[in-house]
């Protein structure tokens, strides 16, 4: 191999150091997530999934996320909300959009992916933070409704720890919801930063 080849070689290699994903991390949108147990800092992962990050910037940006909750806590696996207030009403969404699960990310510890039902392209404002690595079960496999996965969209850069908190309070039934927190995990607001 040439000096000029291995120098390109390294040159391209250079264009991926951790300074400059770091630089690119910078230019993603960051949103702060307040609840009553704490902030959560998220960063949004716009290039990866365009369509998602700008339906939560949307809510967000609307204060849509105001006084919804953590309505589904399994611990050992998730903690879901952005759709139910304290009551457990449904808040009126847009449409749904496109899943873009197929983006290549993983839900592993710590990112933030749309909840959907079992229809594919069903997801509108509900949200959920993986409390472990769910790539196994959640992850895009193929492009059956059951294969499809889950779109991941973002990762907790900051306040893992308020996630962990309300994924160990105490949960119960409620009506037909399972996994509820007896008492209410409130978001107060999701503010772009």
């Amino acid at each position: 191999m040439s000096f000029r080849m291995l120098a390109g070689i390294l040159g391209m290699v250079g264009v991926m150091t951790p300074g400059t994903l770091g630089a690119s991390a910078q230019d993603n949108p960051v949103v702060v997530m307040e609840t009553t147990q704490g902030s959560i800092t998220i960063e949004l992962l716009q290039d990866a999934a365009p369509v998602t990050v700008e339906n939560f910037l949307q809510y967000a940006n609307d204060g849509f996320f105001a006084g919804t909750v953590f309505h589904r806590v399994i611990p050992g696996f998730m903690i879901q909300g952005g759709g139910l207030t304290a009551n457990l009403s449904e808040k009126a969404t847009r449409p749904p959009i496109r899943n873009e699960a197929d983006n290549g990310l993983s839900n592993a510890r710590g990112t933030i992916s749309m909840a959907r039902t079992s229809v594919v392209d069903s997801a509108t404002a509900q949200f959920f933070i993986n409390t472990v690595d769910n790539a196994r079960s959640l992850d895009h496999r193929g492009t059956s409704p059951r294969d499809y996965g889950y779109a991941v969209f973002g990762r907790v850069t900051a306040g893992m720890d308020v996630v962990d908190a309300i994924s160990g309070v105490s949960t119960g039934r409620q009506g037909p919801h399972q996994n509820v927190p007896v008492e209410p995990v409130v978001i107060n607001s999701v503010t772009v930063q």
